[in-house]
């Protein structure tokens, strides 16, 4: 009876159960344990740092004390920025200075044991002014719930001087009145200067309050600059609680105080994280897994909860925002978001969000192109962060998201503005795309990265191609493809790698083939040769030939991951993580390789790579992140593979099969976007022995291919595969089997 009522219990949980934010905090995760709602403008999360590499979000497990709670995170990136209108509850003399260390200033100590992290709510004790914080949030406003002991001497610190890796440039707080309070706080972080705006409201009036600089009281109810502080006093009865309520905006402090009205008009913190956790089990219900393994379950829905973190809302409920050129735009018709680590996002979250969340895709072209139209430099966005352009990474990954979102049916814009824009954006001279046009490569030197560079061009062009055809203009189509070619300049047959070349075209010398370039970055971007040498998504058959065949090409990609040689110098790039042989899976440039044996026919190297990967960086612990989570990309690589297939070429349309980790996964399909309901893929026989598909049937029919189609996915249906202990190496191995040329 005890077993019955356990599995119960278990069949009885939501989707929203099995997330856990705090997984992927450890490590170099960098994703952070707060609350927010899917795509939310605010993240409301304890800053348990304000620097560091480890410390991009503001928090990493391995801290022991928290500096307050602030209102906006960055999630999973390798630069830190945001950290915005940090609040910390208090008891005793009032500290305006955080410390070093508890006890020299407001920091607090706090332990994981005490600490609570579900999507939508955190809690935390602190156990140095014994209170309890709690927080939700709304799109865009945060809710905190203070409970405080019997004291005099209760406060909420308010510090507009913190921030998360940058540094404020000015800022300005207000006291209203007895409970409100608002201001502004700009800083000059990654993006360069950003300014968001606040209203807080208290629960009930304070018993003083005050301004400060750095940490003098002022006698004045609002001051302005660098070290704007300030404190709200209040005494207390055992267990009262405090709430505060904060709006942001980029716009003004009316645009903040509307947004708090409009999300949050009541003072029911309950209900407030009921509807954040409804919103979230809603977002991960369009995914449902059968799989024994619990452990598995966890790891699978927070990486979809990872990968539906961001991209962050951007405008105010009335439509405004602050562009990438600092002034005030009105977004019509839909919502305007930030936070586009594109270069990341474009190879398996964007695609993920295209049958998982496919409300928002159509909202996230149209941010793309406002972009272009605003910014005044003739360009498609490269990773705004904050409404900022950062010009951070290569490539014009805009290029691929847009093209994937109208292949695949998502056309609430205009595509020949979209058509335009990505070819005016290929037409600039800077990071040399005009050697890229001229030349057919980019001569190295003077941190160019000019191998990952073009590659990345080259696959934009691709994308080009392909949509210029969808729309009818062949002449067009023809060129982009040509140009998607210019891959074969850097291609060097003796060695059978893509290497950099000197101005004259002669190759570059001394090839050391395992260092990362990751000193002067003048051929590869965060990467060394083996991790771009398969980075021709466009045309893999076209590289198979290239490298002599397909066992050639398998057994180069055997050697990539088996070799026993070390990179030299991997200690001078943080980025290259989650490394076995000479894979990276903590970076992006090399996340597709192991679904390609698919192409030379051998689906069965595949499968087994996959689980290998899965297994061996992924878990449902704080460190179950391998490497940055780069806005949801690593986690969207882990749900793809979790469900069984990939995007290797994303604007294809095409998924390579692998080897799902589980028994059965339903996508629920939105009526408005597929033609189908569900698309049901079990794994018969799964097991963490059985990897290999032995057969496959779609919708009741005999699939010899290793590949299937968004189109197939959409139109519903049930994917069978049949798994067992040994591989199957006819499966997929003939040519018409293989994932289709484009």
């Amino acid at each position: 009876m005890a077993c019955l009522l356990a599995v119960a219990v278990a069949s009885a949980k939501s989707p929203v159960d099995f997330a856990k934010p705090i997984i992927g905090t450890a490590e170099h995760g960098h994703v952070y344990p707060g609350a927010t709602v899917p795509f939310g403008m605010v993240q409301l999360s304890p800053d348990t740092r304000d620097n560091t590499w480890d410390g991009c979000s503001g928090y990493h497990y391995s801290d022991t004390s928290i500096l307050g709670f602030s209102h906006n995170h960055l999630t999973g990136t390798g630069c830190a920025d945001l950290g915005n209108i940090l609040l910390m509850p208090t008891v005793g003399p009032v500290k305006l200075v955080p410390g070093s260390q508890p006890g020299e200033g407001y920091r607090a100590r706090f332990s994981h044991d005490q600490e609570v992290a579900r999507p939508g709510y955190y809690s935390v004790v602190l156990p140095d002014y014994n209170v309890k914080v709690e927080l939700t949030a709304t799109a865009r406003a945060g809710f905190h719930r203070y409970t405080f002991p019997a004291t005099s001497e209760a406060h909420v610190i308010v510090d507009l001087q913190h921030g998360v890796g940058n540094g404020v440039t000015d800022a300005q707080l207000t006291i209203e009145n007895d409970h409100t309070a608002s201001g502004y706080r700009r800083s000059d972080g990654w993006g360069g200067s950003k300014v968001y705006y606040f209203v807080m409201e208290f629960s009930r009036p304070f018993d003083s309050a005050a301004v400060a600089d750095i940490d003098k009281d002022l006698p004045t109810k609002q001051t302005s600059g660098k070290h704007v502080k300030g404190h709200f006093d209040f005494k207390t009865k055992a267990g009262e609680q405090i709430l505060v309520k904060v709006g942001l905006s980029t716009v003004s402090v009316a645009g903040a105080r509307n947004n708090l009205q409009t999300e949050i008009p009541k003072w029911n913190f309950d209900a407030v994280a009921k509807a954040a956790s409804k919103e979230w089990n809603q977002a991960l219900g369009t995914v449902k897994v059968d799989t024994k393994d619990t452990d598995l379950k966890e790891t699978f829905y927070t990486a979809l909860y990872h990968s539906m973190v961001a991209p962050t809302l951007l405008s105010d409920v009335d439509g405004r925002f602050r562009g990438p050129d600092g002034n005030i735009h009105d977004a019509k018709g839909y919502e305007y978001y930030t936070e586009l680590s594109l270069w990341d996002t474009f190879r398996a979250e964007n695609p993920l969000l295209t049958l998982v969340q496919p409300e928002h895709v159509n909202d996230f072209v149209n941010t793309m192109l406002a972009h272009f139209k605003i910014f005044g430099h003739n360009t498609l966005p490269v990773w705004p962060e904050g409404g900022r352009e950062t010009w951070c990474m290569i490539g014009n990954h805009a290029i691929p998201v847009i093209a994937d979102a109208y292949l695949k049916g998502f056309r609430n814009y205009d595509p020949n503005e979209a058509l335009n824009d990505m070819i005016v954006s290929t037409d600039q001279n800077r990071e040399q795309l005009s050697d890229y046009r001229d030349k057919g490569f980019i001569p190295t030197g003077n941190g160019r990265q000019s191998v990952s560079k073009l590659l990345e061009y080259a696959y934009d062009d691709s994308c080009i191609s392909r949509l210029a055809k969808a729309l009818g203009k062949d002449d067009v189509a023809a060129k982009y493809a040509r140009r998607s070619q210019n891959w074969e300049n850097v291609f060097d047959p003796s060695t059978g790698f893509m290497r950099g070349k000197n101005a004259d075209g002669s190759w570059v010398t001394p090839f050391t083939r395992h260092e990362s370039d990751s000193i002067n970055f003048n051929e590869y971007t965060e990467a060394n040769a083996w991790q771009y040498n398969f980075f021709v998504l466009h045309n893999v058959p076209g590289l198979i030939a290239k490298l002599g065949g397909d066992d050639k090409f398998a057994a180069r990609i055997d050697e990539m991951f088996d070799t026993k040689d070390p990179i030299p110098n991997l200690g001078s790039i943080p980025d290259v993580t989650g490394v076995l042989g000479m894979y990276s899976h903590g970076n992006e440039p090399d996340q597709h390789v192991c679904y390609l044996y698919n192409y030379a026919g051998m689906p069965w190297k595949t499968q087994a790579r996959v689980r290998q990967i899965a297994n061996m960086f992924y878990n449902n612990t704080p460190g179950g992140l391998c490497g940055n989570d780069d806005c949801g990309q690593t986690s969207a690589w882990f749900v793809f593979s979790a469900m069984g297939f990939y995007p290797v070429d994303p604007v294809s349309g095409d998924y390579i099969l692998g080897s799902p980790l589980l028994d059965k996964v339903t996508l629920k399909l939105d009526s408005r976007f597929a033609k189908g309901k569900t698309f049901t893929v079990i794994a018969k026989n799964n097991s963490p022995k059985n990897m290999f598909i032995q057969s496959a049937t779609l919708n009741g029919k005999p699939l010899n291919r290793s590949w299937i189609s968004h189109e197939e996915i959409t139109a519903g249906g049930k994917l069978v595969l049949n798994m067992g202990p040994e591989p199957n190496k006819e499966f997929g191995a003939a040519d018409a089997a293989r994932p289709p040329k484009i």
